[in-house]
């Protein structure tokens, strides 16, 4: 219940969200129309490559950012849901879309798997059981015969979408990678912002005051690690399917490290700052690979000096300094 000044005005939790909605809502459509546009202003394979990132890195931020667990695995999700859809649709001759849902399936019940065995641990021990995990996946990965080892899955066909949209074409390609991202990232910000979220965030403060309210957190962590794994997934097929290969590139453990570093880069608890962490080491590796420049050398000290400067994330800091706090009732 809000409380009211001298001049007879409520102040209120809901009635502040009021006030700041008109600039999310702009800057939400101005990020809308910017997407729209890229790829008549960027070449689109680079702009899907940080979109599929970008969904990558918002999974794993949901897992992180909202639930407090730190998974060194996630690639195992990306890059087995690559596999799957890969195989699906070049040796089955499956239609795209299931492909890619097939994948999604595959990631959500590996994560399962993974989360079962490593939802009861905490801290380091949790990450070093996704870890652990992700490194068997690896390694099967690379014995299994339909994955073609160090060669990968090449050539994969990109079809149709429903059967009617020609998904060889840039842009058609293009609006579908944008389609499942934001779809994506639509199911995140509603589990965020549904009861659901609420506990998770409850348990991320304080899990044995969650526990003593009756709450069963092990089953709310576990959901957490299915979804984010899903999304992981389907963020991999997606990438199969815009790069037409599938490769151990990524199941290997430098992929978690790497949705780990945009993550903490663009800011951590934050809705987009994995979007801008995706898109500022996207961008990098992108440019350094044309250079003599050491990638990894240069993205870790622009890493270090993010850290440095920005405590919460580019975007968690930004959003900490412009963040507008209500004057107290008189």
């Amino acid at each position: 219940m809000g409380t009211s000044s001298s001049t007879g005005v409520v102040t209120s939790p809901v009635a502040v969200a009021a006030f700041r909605a008109p600039g999310l809502v702009a800057l939400s459509l101005a990020g809308l129309v910017a997407l729209v546009a890229a790829p008549f202003l960027l070449y689109p394979i680079f702009v899907m490559k940080v979109l599929c990132f970008a969904l990558f890195a918002c999974a794993f931020n949901l897992l992180i950012g909202f639930g407090g667990l730190l998974s060194f695995g996630h690639a195992a999700f990306f890059g087995g849901a690559a596999y799957i859809t890969a195989h699906a649709v070049k040796v089955w001759g499956l239609p795209t879309e299931v492909g890619i849902l097939l994948g999604t399936a595959g990631s959500a019940a590996l994560g399962l798997v993974f989360g079962a065995l490593a939802i009861r641990r905490q801290g380091i021990y949790f990450a070093m059981i996704t870890l652990a995990l992700a490194q068997m996946v690896y390694f099967t990965a690379l014995q299994l015969p339909f994955t073609h080892g160090e060669d990968g899955i090449q050539a994969v066909p990109r079809g149709t979408l429903f059967g009617v949209i020609d998904l060889n074409d840039p842009l058609a390609m293009y609006y579908t990678v944008l389609a499942v991202c934001l779809a994506g990232c639509v199911i995140i910000w509603r589990a965020v912002h549904s009861p659901f979220g609420q506990v998770l965030k409850a348990i991320r403060e304080n899990e044995q005051r969650a526990v003593s309210l009756g709450y069963r957190t092990d089953r709310y962590k576990l959901v957490a690690f299915v979804l984010s794994a899903a999304l992981a997934g389907l963020a991999g097929g997606t990438k199969a399917i815009v790069f037409q290969l599938a490769s151990l590139t990524d199941v290997q453990w430098q992929m978690s490290g790497e949705v780990v570093l945009m993550t903490l880069l663009g800011g951590m608890g934050t809705l987009f700052g994995p979007v801008v962490g995706a898109a500022l080491v996207v961008t990098l590796e992108s440019y350094l690979a044309a250079t003599n420049l050491p990638v990894p050398v240069v993205i870790g000290g622009c890493f270090v000096v993010c850290v440095l400067l920005f405590r919460k994330g580019i975007v968690g800091e930004l959003s900490a300094r412009l963040r507008i706090t209500p004057r107290p009732p008189v």
